[in-house]
């Protein structure tokens, strides 16, 4: 089994910046894909970012300049970076993870992926 924990998640004014953090623990030895998604009042849960373990990326097409996800493979953990906010970058933010072959078309559907963190909440006010 693998757990991911986020944080970093808060309140923001639109403008600013906010950094999550996802950290893995467990049985994490190949886990290769590990991504953001999240999910704004009345909507469906979308890709955000997401990042393999040799650093190729996939991002959506709203946060592109704006977002950017790393990753520290020693620590196991992703990280998004996020500036420029936008009130409609509101939303419960969820880290994910999957094992195996990179498929950057898999990567943008949510059942792709084997495991989810519990969120965290990002507000961004206007």
């Amino acid at each position: 089994q693998v757990q991911l924990v986020e944080s970093g998640g808060g309140l923001v004014q639109a403008g600013g910046s906010l950094t999550l953090s996802c950290a893995a623990s467990g049985s994490i030895s190949n886990i290769n894909t590990m991504a953001w998604y999240r999910r704004g009042p009345g909507k469906q849960r979308e890709l955000v970012a997401a990042i393999t373990t040799d650093g190729a990326t996939n991002y959506a097409d709203s946060v592109k300049g704006r977002f950017t996800i790393s990753r520290d493979n020693d620590k196991n953990t992703v990280y998004l970076q996020m500036n420029s906010l936008k009130p409609e970058d509101t939303a419960v933010y969820y880290c994910a993870a999957r094992s195996g072959v990179y498929n950057p078309r898999n990567a943008r559907r949510a059942t792709w992926y084997n495991y989810w963190g519990q969120g965290t909440q990002v507000t961004v006010s206007s």
